[in-house]
């Protein structure tokens, strides 16, 4: 019997060692009739190459400047930028409670694949391997800079996730501070390794792997799991089998192996609901500060929307924005049905 046993059927609330937050798990309520909204499947079908996208290889951006005729992935610095290097120093504090400081940084784009009508699942294992050894080499340019603090990078996919251009593509944003959420995992990886000398996510996926219950897939690199904190229904995270800091730490058959894992989970993401599943996802790394970050542990975050088929979603709304996160069905439950899903590709995704 596992610890949750007497808590699959009931209310409870489950900790989050990462953040420090908890979640509402409430199974009861996955039995509820839905009468909300209900989204609008994206269209499927897209061409190899869109003349009108800012995005596909030798086309004109938004900002005026061609791309190249690439055959492989394209970096560029993004032409409507959130940071810009330039950002002149300011600082406003008033009494405590009026604070505001100037933030500089770089924003880039990473366009996974000159094809505009693929996705992750859609790559050859040899392509997206690419795009993790190009992860790793804006991860090195960008954080060697002293200028730069934290190097974020992300991709949000699908019109559901307020992806503007479904061309194959994420970013990276490096700025000078570390942001909000990483900075409080920061904090709670350090804590945990100062009181046991070992990594928490090192701890934790010991005993997903001991349990079995909520991991998805795994190989000799990686292990992709809905964590027992999980907010978003189908939410997993990818650990690194053995604790590393960044890419820069992973071995060549370890950069294989994320590429591996990450082709065969978002595959079983596409298969469940029979669509190009929408998602925000991203790597966690330590801090580029040139100091050591023992307490560190490479994973990446997946953060999908869906919640009981392609047209119905979560919401973060109402208790969510005032409480605190709420969930229906259990991680259990969603681990088991991703894990049941064929690796093989079973829809169009997005071609």
């Amino acid at each position: 019997m596992t610890e949750t046993n007497g808590l699959l059927e009931h209310p409870h609330r489950r900790f989050n060692p990462l953040s420090g937050e908890w979640v509402l798990v409430s199974p009861h309520r996955a039995k509820r009739p839905w009468q909300g909204q209900v989204e609008r499947p994206a269209a499927e079908v897209r061409p190899p190459h869109d003349p009108g996208c800012y995005l596909c290889s030798g086309n004109e951006r938004a900002g005026g400047e061609r791309n190249p005729d690439y055959t492989g992935t394209y970096v560029f610095d993004n032409d409507f930028a959130a940071l810009r290097p330039d950002a002149p120093e300011a600082e406003v504090e008033v009494d405590g409670l009026l604070r505001a400081r100037s933030e500089s940084g770089v924003c880039r784009v990473v366009c996974f694949s000159p094809r505009h009508d693929l996705s992750l699942p859609d790559l050859e294992p040899a392509a997206l391997r690419g795009v993790v050894d190009v992860w790793a080499e804006e991860f090195a340019r960008l954080g060697s800079r002293p200028d730069i603090g934290h190097v974020q990078i992300f991709e949000n996919k699908g019109e559901a996730m307020g992806c503007s251009n479904p061309h194959p593509h994420g970013q990276i944003w490096a700025q000078r501070s570390v942001p909000l959420i990483a900075a409080r995992e920061g904090e709670r990886l350090g804590e945990h390794f100062g009181r046991h000398g070992r990594t928490l996510l090192d701890d934790y996926l010991r005993l997903e792997l001991d349990r079995q219950e909520r991991i998805v897939c795994a190989n000799d690199g990686f292990v992709a799991l809905v964590p027992f904190w999980a907010v978003w229904p189908f939410e997993t995270m990818v650990i690194s089998r053995r604790p590393v800091p960044d890419l820069l730490a992973l071995e060549d058959g370890e950069r294989d192996a994320l590429a591996d894992v990450l082709k065969r989970l978002t595959t079983r993401y596409d298969n469940l609901f029979g669509v190009s599943f929408p998602y925000s996802a991203g790597l966690h790394q330590a801090p580029t500060d040139g100091q050591p970050h023992p307490e560190w542990h490479l994973h990446m975050h997946f953060f999908p929307p869906l919640l009981r088929s392609a047209t119905v979603r979560k919401f973060m709304v109402g208790y969510e924005m005032l409480g605190e996160p709420q969930r229906d069905v259990t991680p259990e439950s969603s681990a088991e049905r991703l894990r049941a899903l064929s690796e093989t590709r079973t829809t169009a995704g997005a071609a």
